[in-house]
């Protein structure tokens, strides 16, 4: 029985700090290998806290936050399903954009692009990001590129800037999706 490959894309949005235990952890109890790429602001973040050397410890892969070099080989496994998580809207922008100026976003803006490897982003904004006038050209077109987007109040309702609701992202909800879309060996659960 092979073990499906969880790409897991952080960037520096509220609920970060909380990946390992929150996500990381549960989708390997779920039988999901996870290989970790952070945007670099989410890679300081992170590193500041000594999490980055926690996450490597749990999934037993490298956590990538610089891109490679072109002789070195992939340090993560094939991917079978990328979840980007928690996504800032910077992030979510310029996925929609295909604009892929980090390691993270080079990663997921090529599966977008190659239509194969499934692509989950849950946007954790607020209604100011929202309001964007470029905002829903940006979800149109990553709905259009079949990006499957967790969003609306089941999974985080929008709140004014600074004024987060004060509760906990849907980790087992985010989760849940993940495997209905890549159904495995894993262990479905709801919180």
């Amino acid at each position: 029985m092979s073990t499906r490959t969880l790409g897991l894309i952080g960037s520096a949005a509220g609920g970060l700090e909380r990946i390992r235990p929150a996500l990381i952890e549960p989708a390997i109890a779920r039988g999901w290998q996870v290989a970790v790429t952070l945007t670099p602001t989410a890679g300081t973040w992170l590193e500041a806290t000594g999490e980055i050397e926690q996450i490597e410890k749990v999934t037993g892969q490298p956590c990538r936050v610089s891109p490679r070099l072109p002789s070195e080989p992939s340090p993560h496994p094939p991917i079978d399903c990328y979840l980007v998580c928690p996504a800032s809207s910077n992030t979510v922008a310029k996925l929609a954009l295909g604009l892929a100026d980090n390691q993270a976003l080079t990663s997921v803006c090529e599966a977008i692009g190659g239509q194969v490897v499934p692509v989950v982003v849950f946007p954790r904004i607020n209604a100011a990001h929202a309001r964007q006038p470029a905002w829903n050209s940006h979800i149109e077109g990553l709905r259009s590129a079949g990006v499957h987007l967790l969003m609306g109040n089941e999974y985080w309702p929008l709140h004014e800037p600074r004024s987060a609701p004060g509760k906990d992202l849907p980790w087992a909800k985010i989760l849940d999706a993940v495997d209905v879309i890549v159904p495995g060996q894993g262990v479905s659960s709801s919180d």
